[in-house]
């Protein structure tokens, strides 16, 4: 059975048995920030499992794709350890339990699997007896076959929230993957015995104080390993070596004119190559992009690690874009996004190859006068330390380091380097918080929509509505009435304002009632579908149960709402003008701006701005009618509303339509017409990472404050040089040809002023074992005059050292020139350089024959340059 088969024989499974079978979430989870990527299939579901939402589908099987790097090390090195892996899973929210869970699997994998049942081994909880009795009496595992583990293994939580005992379905694959010891059992950490299915029993629910309290509604959740099961079933000793990723392998073979199986380094470097190809490709698939922290890091390090064991097997190319190819034609059919973001994938990947080499070419830079400077102290080894600052900074494995060292007799202090690996891993698990299942705030509002319900919302109708006071917050407690002056949060059972999501800023307004009034700065939703209110009483008190009459602020969100509709606007402008490669990564929507972050490889130029910016405009006069309906998602995606990849949606969803120009999904609040926007004016463009750019413009009053400051500056710029507004190009023209001119007058004064400095420099230099040797304090204005006054009196010496200072406020600058006919006779710029730069509290280096530094004691100066003859003559042979 092939990986694709078995991903289906799986899912079709489990519809047969009622499960709806829903798509793969995005590895970029959705509305969580505890983690960077999705590493489980019950992931997108933890709200359900929480309480926080309510499932659309009690029954669901899915194939959810994953993405860990706990052990990227070991990648390529084991037999099952993977950054990318597919997990299929049967979950149930409130519905079935142990009673279904457990038959159904083992009806699969020895039904529809056919796995031999002698071969197949039972792991349950301690204590968990009901499931001893389902697995022994009901569907017949002999008692020796079940294994009763402890909670270290077969026992699942992480904080606050949900909880409950595992089972686990193992596969004896024989004593000759085993470790031969006599003690070898189910849970030994050698090969024999591979766990294939662990079915989770969510029955619980563990508070801050560590009590356990049995859940009204229990939960299913399990995982089974695609890749695992795969290679039981192809009879193939590791993961690798399914079709799943042989394939790809197999490409990479051919690719690089090598054979796998023969050699364990380029095996392992195949290995590697595939599972992290496999990973950045899923990842920027969904959104994610190269960059120096969170999960573009991460990436990041996959590509470059990848492209780094490629150039251990002597691969200087870019090939890593070809791998991924293959990886789509792979996987393609079973996820079809990553046949429609090919292009885009492809050109980020490239693009961070191109990066990566030149990084390469400054790390070996580097290594290399690491290596000369151990040479000229007769060192043999290169630091476990400075090894490990190419591998942090540079990227450069130990491996690469060592076999570049050793290529110049050097070794490398491993022991050094594995405690300097040590300690960063330390920091991280120290800056590393456990992050609760759910907060202990959040819980608070779990119990109460499930006490009180959902808030019932009419701010897609109007600004103003009645309600009734359900609850009320002061300090994480609920309380029954809160006086003038008083922070506090309240529910209400309707409400007009607008809860912060979908990166627009939430509504503020007031609450009036009898003889009481409460300003409401911000609104959110902790929980799905509860609103709370955030502000303060200004005066009287606010009571539970009490009838109050809400009121939007409508100017807040009358600007909100131009700035929401212009954010549609403005994404289909940009896919016109730059190419439908071009997808929204990020907004925020404020009454103030609204900000725009997109896919797109370089900076977006003048004209390409100004053509978006003319076609928002030219659609805003247009006066199109915004329309907003309900659909499912599959009639919105029919009708082409253009749906965030990534994004969550549920079945229904709100489609918001501009005319003919822009339909998208969206849950925001919008105008009537796109006349309302008013004026529409970008304000800026700029990068905020690789592939990655960000644009931000205003509207209507936003829009207007914006022109009148501009042409207030405007205005301020023609009085300074005294000319009019219509005027001012022209004469800030001549303003700017005459400070040139002035500017070549005084460099060539100059230069008139360096020549004469040079021939009083001259009586400056010493001859030392026959080397002419000058030292000196000079005028110099800046560093480049400083280096010009070095080439003078290179020039006017012939032959000798040059060492020139200067004093720029409280800095000091050096430049150290050595005549090419002296580098054999032991002078190096860049060394005398940095003996005397120490002198002034500066550092700084450079090349045997030119070299400059910096230093911050100019009283000192002097000091610093009658060392300089001192050290030449030390350097002389």
């Amino acid at each position: 059975m092939t990986g694709n088969e078995l991903r289906e024989s799986f899912l079709k499974f489990f519809e047969s048995k009622g499960h709806k079978i829903l798509p793969s979430a995005s590895l970029i989870p959705v509305n969580d920030p505890s983690i960077l990527w999705t590493p489980a299939g019950m992931v997108p579901f933890k709200p359900y499992f929480t309480g926080a939402a309510k499932p659309e589908f009690h029954r669901v099987t899915t194939c959810q794709k994953c993405l860990r790097t706990p052990d990227i090390e070991v990648v390529g090195r084991t037999a099952r350890h993977h950054t990318f892996f597919e997990m299929l899973g049967n979950f149930s929210f409130g519905d079935y339990f142990k009673e279904s869970a457990i038959p159904w699997a083992w009806e699969y994998v020895t039904g529809v699997l056919g796995l031999p049942v002698e071969n197949l081994w039972v792991t349950i909880y301690l204590d968990d007896d009901e499931a001893f009795e389902i697995w022994h009496k009901v569907v017949g595992v002999p008692k020796e076959r079940i294994v009763r583990l402890g909670k270290d293994t077969n026992f699942w939580e992480i904080g606050v929230g949900p909880c409950g005992p595992c089972s686990e379905i193992y596969v004896d694959l024989g004593p000759s993957r085993g470790c031969a010891s006599p003690d070898c059992s189910v849970g030994c950490d050698c090969d024999r015995y591979l766990e294939i299915w662990n079915l989770v029993f969510i029955q619980y629910f563990k508070d801050e104080e560590g009590n356990y309290s049995p859940l009204a509604k229990k939960g299913i959740d399990t995982g089974f390993g695609l890749e695992r099961v795969a290679s039981v079933l192809q009879g193939v000793p590791s993961n690798f070596d399914t079709d799943l990723l042989r394939e790809i392998m197999d490409f990479t073979a051919e690719l690089f004119d090598m054979a796998y199986g023969k050699d364990d380094k380029i095996d392992i470097a195949f290995k590697v190559i595939a599972d992290h190809a496999r990973a950045i490709t899923f990842a920027i698939t969904d959104g994610a992009l190269p960059s120096n922290e969170g999960r573009g890091y991460v990436i990041r390090r996959l590509l470059r690690r990848a492209v780094r064991f490629g150039r251990l097997l002597g691969i200087h190319e870019n090939f890593l874009h070809q791998v991924v190819e293959a990886v789509i034609r792979q996987m393609g059919k079973a996820y079809p996004e990553l046949v429609e973001r090919q292009a885009h994938v492809l050109r980020v990947i490239r693009t961070e190859e191109d990066r990566f080499s030149e990084t390469l070419a400054q790390g070996t830079e580097i290594l290399n006068r690491l290596i000369e400077e151990a040479k000229a102290v007769g060192r043999t080894v290169i630091s476990g330390e400075d090894a490990f600052k190419l591998y942090d900074t540079y990227g450069f494995p130990l491996e690469l380091t060592q076999e570049m060292a050793g290529e110049q007799g050097f070794t490398v202090d491993t022991e050094a380097f594995t405690v300097a690996m040590e300690q960063q891993r330390r920091r991280a698990r120290s800056a590393r918080q456990e992050t609760d299942y759910i907060s202990e705030h959040d819980a608070v509002f779990k119990e109460l929509r499930e006490e009180l319900g959902e808030t019932n919302f009419t701010g897609y109708e109007s600004m103003a509505d009645k309600a009734i006071v359900l609850a009320i917050i002061r300090d994480g407690q609920r309380v029954k009435t809160a006086a003038a002056g008083e922070e506090i949060e309240f529910i209400l059972d309707v409400t007009p304002c607008y809860a912060e999501s979908g990166g627009q800023a939430s509504d503020q307004g007031r609450l009036t009632g009898y003889d009481m009034e409460v300003e409401i700065n911000e609104v959110v939703k902790p929980v799905e579908n509860l609103f709370v209110h955030r502000g303060k009483v200004i005066n009287g008190s606010l009571k539970e149960n009490q009838q109050v009459e809400v009121l939007v602020d409508s100017k807040r969100r009358m600007a909100t709402c131009r700035n929401h509709s212009a954010t549609h606007l403005l994404h289909k402008a940009l896919k016109e003008v730059l190419g439908g490669h071009v997808n929204q990564a990020g907004s925020l929507v404020e009454p103030e701006r609204l900000r725009f972050d997109f896919t797109h490889y370089t900076a977006v130029a003048p004209e390409e701005l100004q053509k978006v910016e003319d076609i928002v405009n030219q659609t805003v006069l247009s006066n199109l009618p915004v329309a907003t309906n309900e659909y499912t998602v599959a009639e919105a995606k029919a009708l082409g509303a253009t749906a965030l990849f990534g994004e969550k949606y549920g079945e229904r969803v709100r489609v918001v339509k501009m005319g003919d120009f822009s339909m998208e999904l969206c849950g925001g609040t919008h105008l009537h017409s796109t006349a309302e926007v008013g004026l529409f004016k970008l304000v800026g463009e700029s990068s905020v990472g690789a592939g990655l750019r960000r644009v931000e413009a205003v509207t209507g009053e936003g829009a207007l404050h914006y022109v009148n400051d501009k042409e207030e500056q405007l205005a301020a710029v023609a009085g300074l040089v005294k000319a009019a507004p219509n005027e001012l190009v022209h004469r800030v023209e001549n303003l700017v040809h005459t400070l040139k001119q002035l500017e070549n007058e005084s460099e060539a004064l100059q230069a008139k002023l360096a020549r004469y400095q040079v021939q009083d420099l001259l009586s400056c230099t010493r001859e030392i074992k026959g080397i002419k040797v000058l030292a000196a304090q000079t005028a110099a204005p800046d560093i480049d005059s400083l280096r010009g006054m070095v080439d003078l009196l290179r020039d006017r010496l012939g032959s000798g050292v040059i060492v020139l200072g200067n004093i720029m406020g409280d800095r000091v600058s050096l430049v150290v020139a050595v005549t090419k006919d002296l580098l054999n006779s032991g002078l190096h710029a860049g060394k005398l350089i940095k003996e005397i730069a120490s002198v002034v509290g500066g550092s700084g280096g450079g090349r045997p024959d030119m070299a400059q530094a910096g230093g911050k004691d100019p009283a000192r100066l002097a000091e610093a340059l009658e060392k300089a003859y001192k050290v030449a003559e030390q350097q002389i042979k």
